[in-house]
């Protein structure tokens, strides 16, 4: 029986000598690349590492990285980051580039800029780098589809800039700070608001620099993720007469509202023709009525005695003598030959 229970517990002692060999194999390149480092890591670390799905040989050499720079980061830190979907490379590489350029960056604050990059085509380690050496942001943006922006001075005439911003990130405000579209935005108001102030064209184009010192005096960098260092004019345009475009759109549409106006008018003065020719119809027919009431009123006093045959005579003869004078003077009142 004894033996029995010897043996089982031989098997059992075997096994996880076997796990155990397994186990050594499996995370000892890791774990000697660690200790040769100067940033060993226990095998029990390796395994829990491996039992939560995160990669040890990626955790290690971030380590190693750090360390090598002067920076102390632990492997919970760096699981941390990498189970919250981060990039422990790019966030390493940018502690390392901040420490280098005098840049105070702690490793929770790189880890937010690392989360917040993500998805943007940018990474922590680009905020960095356009930290310590400045970047160039083309105004208007040419992916945007526009090339100038577009201004009108006082007197009418069309302005077109180019204009170039240099930027620097803002670490301390780069998560939840605005992004390039928000300054290319806000300097392309300034331009115009500049241009729009000036008396004339003439004086955009002598002095130039006129609008980078006030565009670059409106502080337009507050609550955004960079810092403006300058903002230089690279090109300037002259554009159409958009005044000279106005007053002739204004005059033609003057005109056009004269038209319709005088159309109107005339509308009115046909329609009110058309009504004065009805009442003189209307007139010309109550003429007519009376005239035929005429021979009826004579009948009538013939028939009742007031007028006599003679009386009736009388008026007849003064008819005729009144229709042959007619006939003599002529339709116009004259006398014809």
């Amino acid at each position: 029986m004894g033996s029995v229970v010897l043996g089982i517990i031989g098997i059992v002692a075997g096994i996880a000598l076997l796990i155990l060999m397994f186990i050594i194999i499996s995370f000892f390149s890791t774990w000697i690349r660690a200790w040769a480092s100067g940033a060993s890591v226990t095998f029990a670390t390796l395994v829990a590492m491996r039992l939560r799905n995160v990669p040890p040989g990626l955790i290690v050499d971030a380590r190693i990285t750090a360390m090598k720079a002067g920076i102390t980061i632990s492997t919970n830190q760096l699981e941390s980051h990498f189970l919250a979907d981060g990039n422990i490379t790019s966030t390493v590489n940018a502690l390392i580039a901040a420490k280098k350029a005098g840049i105070p960056l702690e490793w929770d604050q790189a880890c937010n800029i690392d989360r917040a990059t993500k998805g943007t085509g940018k990474n922590v380690l680009e905020a960095v780098q356009t930290s310590v050496q400045p970047r160039v942001i083309d105004c208007p943006d040419p992916r945007g589809g526009r090339t100038t922006i577009d201004g009108v001075a006082k007197d009418g005439i069309q302005v077109k800039v180019k204009a170039r911003v240099t930027v620097r990130t803002n670490l301390s405000r780069f998560v939840g700070g605005a992004q390039e579209e928000t300054i290319i935005a806000r300097v392309g108001e300034g331009i115009v608001t500049t241009i729009g102030s000036s008396d004339s064209y003439k004086f955009v184009l002598e002095n130039p620099d006129r609008i980078s010192k006030t565009v670059l005096s409106r502080g337009l960098d507050v609550g955004t993720a960079y810092e403006i260092l300058s903002i230089d004019i690279a090109d300037v345009d002259v554009g159409d007469n958009v005044g000279a475009q106005l007053q002739e759109a204004q005059a033609m549409a003057n005109k056009n509202m004269a038209q319709a106006q005088a159309e109107i008018r005339r509308a009115a003065a046909v329609a009110n023709e058309q009504e004065m020719k009805a009442r003189v119809q209307e007139m010309q027919a109550k003429v007519v009525e009376a005239q035929a009431q005429v021979p009826l009123a004579l009948a009538e006093s013939l028939r009742s005695g007031k007028m006599g045959f003679m009386d009736y005579y009388r008026l007849q003869n003064l008819q005729a003598d009144t229709a042959m004078r007619d006939g003599i003077a002529g339709p116009d009142g004259k006398k014809t030959n």
